[in-house]
């Protein structure tokens, strides 16, 4: 049908039809019922009529049989996703916007949702507004656009209906001449632009098109191929005139648009057909596009912070490299890993981590020169590349800034924070000349400054290679210890210093390497614990203990307490108690003899399941210990929940008596905490006499460290306890006895894992 510019002046608002009274339906699927009776009594107010969904079968069901204006369906459904839900819709062509509600954090589902044509995508949890909000604008959208198909099935019929039509479109429709000029617009562009119809007519084009567009414009309306009709897409950005803040697609001055633009010819009658004119229709898409732009910023940058994430981090790097390869210029990457900050997650939540997390990322950007990148590797890990070095300096001064800046405390909500760094430094291209190498070697010098104490930095140097091939051989062959039967439990005596009898020991994992010899405890249970490995060694430790105590019992040790060192990933696991009770049942081991000692930090991972777990191996029989007693973060209030018997002093405190006479307030306090709740003591690491003196004067009176006894092989120390043995007859044949102090506690083994 041809359209002649004086037809569109011929019809009428009044002309236009418009359905009263009519209620839109819609279909709420999800399959978690709170949800879903949530979002029913949300929107059940409102004029709508509601029908819920409780999986996929329900849903399609229902929109086989009933039409919907809008679809509120969750991606998740225990049957189908929502994007098979979205596919059935689109091959049978069930009309119907969709608006996708999703706690999925990653970008592929709303990409897969946007992509099925949905109408906006929301992120659980949504504000009640924005819901409100999108149903509104959606069922709005939805009314015109019904509107505008009601009002073409009447074009068909009578071209006076045409003003109608175009007044009422929710798109801009227009013509200009063969100049360029505006001959036609309708009202819509008042209320997406601002401008009136008597500004635009007769104006030429280029009045709305941004400047950094027209070129483009240009193309598209002058540019026509032979045919008939010839068309073209392009999207444009059109200027604005209202104000900010009167809508939110026109916040800003400009807005983008998708243009269509189509060439108007004079009737066939004519000899020579030219082109007539441009008939256009200009669609508001800024909402998409900003959908788009933030589902793009998302893919590249760490929610969480804000930084760059991996991939977008990879990209500058290389485009670093190649600068610096062109220039013959340095660059520096860090990797920079937290220090104790798996403790404050676990002491304070993941909420108050994530708040760490952005305060360390606000120092660390503070700390930066232009042009440097931050950037979010994962977990509490950053990465950093430094462009344009001028010498090694320049990545060890930001470097000392990193640290300077995260040794202030962090405030979190009243908690202080102390947290350090350990950071690596690779440099190219003397480190490395690709990504991966580079970024490789910064993590293998992190890793360095881990292994010498944390809180620092350190260059890459081809000799930490070395030692990261003898971690990873050392952890390969960790997992063959078990088979070959490598381990071995050594005893470090308890001492009461009343009657300076062994009273207990510590019990400490050893590894009898086949080429490094015996290894400590401390050299390879770090590499268990990140490797999974705890949890078989501690059942195999389980096994050597009760084996060890029915040896020493037959020499005469049947009155000594096993003190059980547990992992945190070991009481974790919901078997430990099991485990335990089936292992005594097995050999016969009295559970009186047990105690299992806890760090004060498994008491703050989970309170409440910890001491459910303790309670019940307390009656069993079983007592328990806290090691490391004040070195970490929990309060007092843990000693009056958890069943505890003993305290042990860390031997970081011990170590700093150096004065018999002096004043150690810590070690003072933990002894009165003792006292004050009735609990047993212990000190660990004696290592002078001066510091057996202080304990001994200040009521602690069972030691052990190097000052009594090292660690001892399990046949030494059955000798030890057969010549104590021994000692005691022969006192007592003479007749004198030893009579432990009244205080002293019942004899104590200590295990250490």
């Amino acid at each position: 049908m041809n359209i002649s510019p004086a037809s569109l002046n011929a019809v009428t608002p009044a002309n236009v039809t418009v359905a009263k009274d009519y209620c839109p339906r819609l279909l709420l699927v999800d399959d978690e019922p709170r949800l879903l009776s949530s979002l029913y009594e949300l929107l059940r107010d409102r004029d709508y009529e509601l029908i819920t969904a409780t999986n996929g079968a329900e849903a399609l069901a229902q929109l086989t049989r009933v039409k919907f204006d809008l679809i509120l369906l969750d991606l998740r459904l225990p049957d189908m996703s929502g994007h098979e839900i979205m596919d059935f819709i689109n091959t049978r062509g069930i009309e119907g916007d969709i608006i996708v509600m999703s706690g999925d954090v990653g970008i592929e589902a709303a990409i897969g949702a946007l992509k099925r044509g949905a109408y906006d995508y929301l992120r659980k949890p949504y504000s009640r507004e924005e819901l409100l909000k999108t149903v509104e604008n959606a069922l709005q959208k939805r009314r015109l656009a019904n509107d505008n198909s009601r009002i073409t099935s009447q074009l068909e019929n009578s071209e006076r209906m045409y003003r109608s039509l175009v007044d009422s479109s929710p798109d801009i429709i227009y013509t200009l001449n063969h100049e360029g000029r505006i001959t036609f617009v309708n009202d819509r562009v008042q209320q997406l632009l601002g401008f009136s119809r008597e500004e635009l007519i007769g104006k030429h084009y280029s009045v709305l098109v941004h400047e950094e567009d027209l070129e483009r414009a240009r193309y598209a309306f002058n540019d026509r191929r032979g045919e008939e009709r010839a068309s073209r897409n392009v999207e444009l950005r059109l200027k604005s005139n209202l104000g900010s803040g009167i809508e939110r697609t026109f916040s800003n001055t400009l807005m983008t648009i998708s243009l269509n633009a189509i060439g108007m010819h004079v009737p066939e009658q004519e000899v020579k057909q030219e082109v007539f004119g441009t008939y256009g229709v200009a669609r508001d898409i800024t909402d998409r596009k900003r959908a788009e732009e933030v589902i793009s910023y998302q893919a590249y940058h760490d929610i969480l912070t804000d930084l760059p994430n991996r991939m977008l981090f990879k990209d500058r790097l290389g485009l670093a490299v190649i600068q610096a390869k062109r220039k013959l210029t340095e660059l520096a990457v860090m990797f920079v890993d937290l220090d104790r900050f798996k403790l404050v997650n676990d002491t304070l939540g993941h909420v108050k981590g994530d708040e760490l997390l952005q305060q360390v990322a606000q120092r660390l950007k503070d700390c930066l020169r232009r042009g440097d990148t931050l950037a979010r590797q994962g977990g509490d890990e950053f990465t950093i590349v430094l462009p344009e070095l001028r010498d090694r300096q320049d990545a060890k001064a930001i470097a000392d800034k990193f640290l300077e800046s995260l040794h202030r405390p962090f405030d979190l909500d009243g908690h202080e924070v102390h947290i350090s760094a350990s950071i690596g430094i690779a440099i190219y291209p003397g480190d490395g000349e690709t990504i991966d190498e580079l970024l490789r070697h910064a993590d293998i010098a992190m890793y360095q400054v881990k292994a010498l104490g944390k809180n620092g930095h350190s260059f890459y140097h081809n000799s930490m290679l070395d030692v990261s091939h003898q971690k990873i051989a050392l952890e390969q062959s960790l997992r063959k210890a078990l088979e070959l039967n490598e381990l071995e439990m050594y005893y470090q005596p308890q001492i009461d210093m009343a009657t300076g009898r062994i009273i207990g020991a510590e019990g400490l994992m050893r590894w009898n390497h086949p080429q490094r010899g015996l290894l400590s405890a401390g050299e390879f249970l770090p590499f268990a614990e990140e490797n999974g490995l705890m949890l078989p060694i501690s059942d195999w430790m389980l096994g050597a203990l009760c084996r060890d105590m029915l040896l020493w019992n037959a020499a005469g040790g049947d009155n000594i307490r096993l003190s059980l060192n547990l992992s945190p990933q070991y009481l974790d696991r919901g078997d430990f108690f099991e485990k335990m009770r089936g292992a005594l049942t097995r050999y016969g081991i009295s559970p009186a003899q047990i105690e299992v000692e806890i760090t004060e930090n498994i008491c703050i991972r989970n309170p409440q399941y910890a001491i459910e777990q303790l309670n019940k191996l307390c009656q069993l029989g079983v007592s328990v210990a806290i090691d490391d007693f004040g070195t970490g973060y929990s309060s007092l209030s843990y000693l009056h929940r958890f069943p505890i018997h003993t305290i042990k002093i860390d031997q970081s405190f011990v170590k700093e008596i150096h004065d018999e006479n002096g004043h150690y307030p810590v070690i003072l306090a933990i002894i009165s905490i003792a006292r004050g709740l009735g609990l047993h003591l212990v000190a660990e690491g004696v290592e002078t006499d001066v510091q057996a003196r202080y304990l001994q004067t200040n009521g602690c009176t069972t030691m052990q460290g190097y000052l009594y006894h090292r660690p001892l092989s399990l046949a030494t120390f059955i000798d030890v306890l057969n010549e104590q043995n021994r000692r005691n007859a022969q006192a007592g044949a003479h007749g004198l006895h030893a009579v432990p102090s009244a205080n002293a506690a019942p004899p104590m083994i200590a295990i250490q894992a």
